[in-house]
This record gives C-alpha cells, sequence and structure tokens, in this order.
C-alpha cells in the first residue's frame, strides 16, 4: 500500500479554528499557506506589536488552556481573504482579521470560550510571513492515521483525528513508522520535505474537537500505551510546490 495524503488542513487563527483545504502550493522554508497566520495574544503576553515575530505558544490564547476553543470551525472566503468562524455554543461570526473593528468583535466573540481561570483574551495579532507555528521553525505538522488508529485502540473508542491539529493527515505505512522519520527527507507529489522531531502532545487534545468538552484521556494513553507523549512530526518544506489530496509519499534516503 503507497503512503497518501488523505486530507489537508489548516488553522488560520492559532487554535482558534481549522479548515479542509484540497490542494494548495508550499513554498520552501515556510508553512502551510494560511495555516496559523493570527494568533489571540492573551492579556498578559509579550507580544510586541511594534516589532512582531515568532513568539512561543504560551503567549497566546490556546485549546491546552480553553478547551471549548477546539470546537472552533473556519472558513476562508479565497476572494476577500474574510474568515468565517463558528462554534457550537456562538452564532457564527464572520471578519476580516486584519481590520481593528472586525478583531476587536472577534475578541469579544471568543470571551465566553475562554477558560476564565486563565489570562483571557486580549488581542488578535499577526507577524509579517511568519505562522506563529508551534515549534520555532517555520514548519508543517504530518499525522499518521495508522498511530491514531492505535490511539484510538489503546483508548478503547474512536476519537477524531483532528484532535491533533495537523496539516497532513496520510496512511499507508504502519503505526508510529513516522517516528524513524526525523533526520529523513520525504517527497510528496513535487514537494519535499525533511522531517525534524516528534510532536509532544499536549492537554488540548483531550477536547473534543466537536463539542470542545475534554472526553478522552489521550496523553494517559500515549503513556500508558506506547511510552512517549508524541503524535506526529514536524517538517521543513525544503522545496516547494503543488500539495494535493491523494498525492503519494515517499520516504528518500
Amino acid at each position: 500500500m503507497t503512503a497518501r495524503v488523505r486530507e489537508i488542513w489548516r488553522h488560520p487563527i492559532k487554535s482558534h479554528g481549522r479548515e479542509r483545504v484540497t490542494q494548495l502550493a508550499l513554498t520552501e522554508g515556510a508553512a502551510l499557506p494560511g495555516d496559523r497566520r493570527w494568533a489571540v495574544a492573551h492579556e498578559q503576553s509579550r507580544f510586541d506589536a511594534d516589532a512582531p515575530g515568532w513568539v512561543p505558544c504560551r503567549e497566546f490564547s490556546i485549546g491546552a488552556k480553553s478547551p471549548a476553543l477546539q470546537a472552533i470551525r473556519a472558513q476562508t472566503d479565497s476572494a476577500s481573504g474574510r474568515l468565517t468562524l463558528g462554534h457550537p455554543e456562538r452564532e457564527d461570526i464572520t471578519i476580516d482579521p486584519d481590520d481593528a473593528g472586525d478583531a476587536a468583535r472577534f475578541i469579544a466573540w471568543v470571551q465566553p470560550l475562554s477558560n476564565p481561570d486563565r489570562a483571557l483574551p486580549a488581542r488578535l495579532v499577526r507577524a509579517p510571513d511568519v505562522a506563529m507555528t508551534d515549534s520555532d521553525y517555520q514548519s508543517v505538522s504530518l499525522i499518521n492515521l495508522a498511530s491514531h488508529a492505535a490511539v484510538e485502540a489503546q483508548l478503547g473508542h474512536a476519537i477524531s483525528p483532528l484532535r491533533w491539529r495537523g496539516n497532513i493527515l496520510f496512511d499507508g505505512v504502519e503505526a508510529w513508522e513516522e517516528v524513524t522519520w526525523p533526520g529523513k527527507r520525504l517527497r510528496i507529489g513535487a514537494v519535499e520535505l525533511e522531517v525534524v522531531e516528534p510532536i509532544r502532545r499536549c492537554m488540548a487534545t483531550t477536547a473534543n474537537p466537536r463539542t470542545g468538552q475534554r472526553d478522552a484521556e489521550t496523553l494517559k494513553a500515549l503513556n500508558e500505551g506506547f511510552g512517549h507523549q508524541d503524535c506526529g512530526v514536524y517538517a521543513r518544506v525544503t522545496r516547494g510546490g503543488p500539495l494535493a489530496e491523494g498525492d503519494g509519499i515517499e520516504v528518500l534516503t
């Protein structure tokens, strides 16, 4: 069986919504286009709007602290660039994230979904040409659906692979084969990537992406079942090109 891309996902606002795309073009050294372009700086964040650049996830509102955020869905209007966001507990909202008034409306919209015991969302921010990836380099994340199925088996029930908030969901290899990939290169269609490291998982994955409720002990399943807390790998794009669902994946030596 050939390893293939089954789904491609991006998260326009870090930890605040996801959308599926069938094809796009990757650029060398960059994250997935439109992925984590914006982020929500909380009231204690040290993100500097006058000198914007990448900062770690602790400076932002994230699903590990506010599980309800996991249930936000997003849709980008390709013509206007406007985002429509929805949640089971909120009316849909459509915004231009770069418009100050729309950004303020969004912050008010997301407040009821935020954990009141944590620093609350304050600003919608971005840095030019830099995605707010969880890694301190511009990365694309890959999730092996066979490894996901192994976690489901350990839990004893099905869960959505969207919990992992990956960019590329793929199948066609054995569970956990991807843990041998760091240091190797992948060819996906015309694109090449260098796999850098496994993704260590946090509490965000315990929340159901349909409801935003914590309902699965994913971290316990990983640690007790497999002796680690990882699922998926981060990779750097070393050769850009088109990427589409259905593309084959080849591990290069």
